[in-house]
């Protein structure tokens, strides 16, 4: 047991490796859309290339989104509207009416048969307006029923009346008549009329959902054994239908039983052997990579990211899946990492997605064209304007592609679905939100970007002023060495603005005791004189430490501190250390050794070279081309002799490239002026 436990210990970190490894493959299994994967693919438009297909079961040809929906859109059209009839404020109308006469015919003399002819004239008006009721707002719909005594009687719209309506036809009935009183009558039964008829929200709402429910997902049946398509037949709008109808029974039965297992097994195994193969690259070509576990936990996090928001987005919104900004994904690994390990990884993760998306192949072309003008047109991201271009030129691909696999499909540009134009239009708008991801990694994964190299590199940081301030001869040479660095790393092709911002602060240790280097010494006093060699050395040593822990107290990106780390490798003080064996020719040079690491990358290997050079060029007197040429070929020399180099990928043909820069700088920062007259 203990043994087993030392052997986890010793290789935690491959582990670690595993245990990703797992854990990602069952989340993106577990977040695939549950259902089969059909063996056939299919476009409209073109040829079937598989053999003659015939039903391999009794299945319902199912109606399309389209054609449901304009079912629906015309059953709410002529729906039926349903109004409640109020019997009882018709005889409150006639009683209103009545109240009324009696009062008229108390304050004037009718007789005996005028009072009766009026009493039973203003019932029969009353009754005419009210045999189908009056509408209190007059139904727009075509269909109207109204609800009276429990029964649903239709209403055609020649008697819709409304109120205004029926004070005219009260007219209308008793223009014509003479009986006496007749024109006082009208003006009775106009102030009494009300709306007795009145919209039924619930009822109307109830019947247009048992219409609605009534409509059929299926228009007919094709039966096991049927031909459905032949063998080169092109795949015509019908057969398109049909074949889609099949896939969708096909899918849906075969998630069912022991198959759910067996799918289950597959797509875990496809899975894990696309996430295998970016395995297998990160440990061939980014050794360095695969090695950091943080990194390898950046890469499989934004995998999964995009993964799962894509399979989310099929499980609800499989029309807007082209909503999910997948180019967000190299653009972002560009970014930390390289372009090709950028694209590598975008062109799995589109693998992957390709299992569940629909039309698999089309999103496949799409998103890898997509992802490769990522690629070539994203550089220098901390320049605005550059995300921005590119982003234009990632949704034109989309909209061209559509436009391309639109005419493919149906053979003109008829019915194209404008929507998805504003799909590809607000992908761009989320692929912007790159910038606000870039700095939220950093923060949680420790990483650094362009972006903040430039702010770091800003010479009004807090940090440099101090160090302006402070040392303002090691500011200069740092600003030298800047330069020369950044210079190097161009022409080798080496990240030029890490290597700048490195060389910003690779010396920041000598603000402790700035009066102890010679740049910053202003007199001709050097407190060395009164220090024996090995204390000198210790505090000469001592700026890397210092430096180091001057960069973790102002909280600067590990990838900066590893050039104050091995600016110096583990190179020996030499002045002092020849100083010591003066006084004692046994001294041991490893006491006047720098603690190293020694460079492991090539930016680290430059800086290396370029602050050697650059601090030991203050020494040449009347300084010429072959000066400088021998000056430089003897510093690399000696720190490649001395095994500097044997961490850093760099090659010979580099270092070379590397060392013709350092002397054409050096000779243009040396040249003399000519003499002007006095």
């Amino acid at each position: 047991m203990g043994k087993t436990l030392d052997n986890v210990y010793k290789h935690q970190s491959l582990v670690y490796k595993y245990f990703l490894y797992v854990i990602s493959v069952a989340l993106i299994v577990f977040f695939f859309p549950k259902g089969g994967k059909f063996k056939y693919e299919f476009q409209k438009g073109k040829p079937w290339q598989y053999e003659n297909l015939y039903a391999p079961i009794d299945f319902s040809i199912k109606k399309t989104q389209e054609e449901i929906e304009e079912e629906q859109s015309s059953i709410r059209k002529n729906k039926t509207d349903y109004y409640t009839y109020n019997a009882s404020l018709v005889s409150d109308v006639k009683s209103e009416v009545g109240e009324e006469l009696n009062l008229l015919f108390q304050s004037e003399s009718f007789s005996s048969y005028q009072r009766q002819a009026l009493r039973e004239l203003s019932e029969e008006v009353v009754e005419k307006l009210y045999v189908h009721g009056i509408f209190q707002n007059v139904p727009q719909s075509e269909s109207t029923v109204v609800v009276k005594n429990n029964e649903a009687q239709p209403v055609s719209p020649s008697d819709y009346l409304g109120l205004e309506q029926a004070k005219k036809e009260v007219s209308e009935y008793l223009s014509g008549i003479n009986a006496t009183g007749a024109n006082r009558l009208q003006g009775l039964i106009r102030n009494s009329l009300r709306a007795n008829l009145f919209y039924d929200e619930a009822l109307t709402e109830s019947a247009l959902n048992d219409e609605l429910s009534k409509i059929s997902y299926t228009r007919g049946e094709v039966d096991q054994g049927k031909l459905i398509i032949a063998k080169g037949e092109i795949v015509e709008s019908e057969d398109f239908k049909i074949l889609n109808s099949l896939k969708d029974e096909y899918e849906s039965e075969l998630w069912m039983g022991s198959n759910y297992y067996f799918i289950l097994l597959g797509y875990t195994i496809l899975v894990a052997l696309v996430l295998i193969m970016l395995f297998l690259f990160l440990k061939r070509y980014r050794t360095e990579i695969f090695q950091n576990n943080n990194k390898v936990t950046f890469i499989f996090f934004n995998i999964l990211l995009m993964v799962i928001a894509t399979t989310l987005m099929v499980k609800h919104y499989e029309n807007y899946i082209y909503m999910v900004p997948l180019c967000i994904l190299p653009l972002i690994l560009k970014n930390f990492f390289d372009a090709r390990l950028g694209l590598f990884v975008h062109v799995l993760t589109v693998l992957i997605l390709g299992f569940v998306v629909p039309n698999s192949f089309e999103y496949i072309f799409l998103q890898i064209i997509a992802g490769i003008v990522t690629i070539l047109t994203v550089s220098e991201l901390y320049k605005r304007a550059n995300l921005f271009i590119s982003v234009g030129q990632i949704t034109l691909i989309y909209i061209i592609g559509y436009f391309a696999f639109h005419a493919i499909h149906e053979g003109n540009l008829e019915n194209i679905e404008w929507i998805l134009f504003g799909v590809f239009v607000l992908n761009g708008l989320l692929t912007l939100f790159a910038q606000p991801l870039i700095y939220m990694f950093e923060k949680i994964f420790g990483l650094v970007s362009d972006v903040s190299l430039l702010e770091l590199s800003d010479t009004n940081s807090k940090l440099l002023k101090e160090l302006s301030d402070k040392a303002p001869g090691t500011f200069h040479h740092s600003l030298q060495v800047a330069n020369l660095a950044e210079a190097a790393a161009n022409e080798i092709g080496a990240n030029a603005m890490l290597v700048r911002v490195g060389a910003l602060y690779h010396d920041i240790g000598k603000m402790e005791n700035p009066t102890y280097f010679t740049e910053n010494q202003i007199t001709s006093v050097n407190p060395h004189d009164d220090l024996p060699p090995k204390e000198s050395a210790k505090i000469i040593i001592d700026h890397v430490i210092n430096g180091i822990e001057i960069a973790r107290k102002n909280k600067l990106p590990d990838r900066v501190i590893d050039f104050i780390r091995t600016h110096h490798g583990t190179t020996v003080v030499y002045y002092f250390f020849k100083k010591q064996q003066e006084l004692d020719s046994e001294t041991d040079s490893e006491n006047f050794k720098y603690p190293g690491p020694i460079p492991f990358s090539k930016e680290t290997a430059i800086l290396m070279m370029s602050d050697a050079v650059e601090a030991a060029s203050k020494s040449l007197k009347n300084p010429t081309f072959t000066i400088i040429d021998e000056f430089v070929e003897k510093i690399v020399k000696g720190q490649m002799q001395a095994n500097q180099y044997l961490n850093a990928n760099i090659t010979l043909k580099e270092i070379e490239m590397v060392k013709k820069v350092l002397k054409q700088k050096l000779t243009n920062i040396y040249h003399l002026r000519v003499e002007y007259p006095e």
